[in-house]
């Protein structure tokens, strides 16, 4: 995949993974959109980033992706990757019951519903390119989960699966399927972590963004960053042993 010359909308830009893969695409070449439901965090973004576009947008809600889209093809019919980026994550102790589960961001809802919904938003409109990209962020928690962060992980999980399944829909199209696989990266979905915990070594976001670009400008579809790719080799190996080990 060419890594310069494209416009490329990438959710949840403003902070963290996506304003790092935002400053980074940029400096590479390439025109970027930044989307979020916070205003003051986009035009916060705009500001240390003045050359990428903002458009104010929730993306759980049905009519917003749906207008989503259609701001795009208005106003950027070039556009010819998406960046599925945005997440949420939440630590959950189940023994509470439901209790546990309300009164938060829906993890379900922003991380796979709104990414499944919106890739099947653009896809007809991506077809329409010669070259296009959509591109997963999933998480090495989709390979081995964190049992503190169930409902995250499973999303997560799911979120590789569908590109799995994506990417062999659509393998003689002119669409490329990538998914990046992050460590714990450095950013404001995360609270404190304990000393003891293994995750507990956080990745800055521009080191991830750094090590995302070659992987795509070589068409690795799956990218597993850091100590991701423990996470990766170990669910493959042997799960139960890496799965005690990080939850200890």
């Amino acid at each position: 995949m060419k890594i310069k010359d494209n416009t490329i909308l990438i959710t949840g830009g403003a902070t963290g993974i996506g304003f790092a893969l935002a400053e980074a695409l940029t400096k590479a070449g390439n025109k970027v959109i930044i989307c979020g439901r916070r205003p003051a965090k986009l035009a916060e973004a705009k500001a240390r980033l003045p050359g990428v576009e903002t458009k104010v947008c929730d993306i759980t809600d049905e009519k917003e992706r749906a207008a989503l889209l259609e701001w795009v093809k208005s106003n950027f019919g070039e556009l010819n990757i998406l960046i599925n980026n945005a997440g949420a994550q939440r630590t959950m102790r189940l023994k509470g019951g439901v209790q546990d589960m309300l009164g938060g961001e829906d993890e379900i809802q922003t991380n796979l519903v709104a990414l499944v919904r919106l890739s099947a938003y653009f896809i007809p409109f991506l077809l329409e390119k010669k070259e296009s990209a959509i591109i997963n962020v999933s998480s090495g928690l989709a390979f081995i989960p964190l049992a503190v962060k169930p409902v995250y992980s499973a999303s997560k999980a799911a979120v590789h699966s569908f590109t799995v399944s994506l990417r062999h829909q659509l393998k003689d199209s002119s669409i490329k399927v990538f998914e990046i696989i992050p460590p714990t990266v450095d950013t404001d979905l995360l609270k404190p972590v304990a000393p003891g915990n293994t995750l507990a070594k956080r990745m800055p976001p521009h080191e991830l963004a750094a090590a995302v670009l070659p992987a795509l400008a070589s068409d690795q579809y799956e990218i597993p960053v850091g100590e991701a790719q423990g996470l990766v080799e170990g669910s493959r190996a042997d799960f139960y042993q890496t799965f005690n080990k990080i939850n200890k």
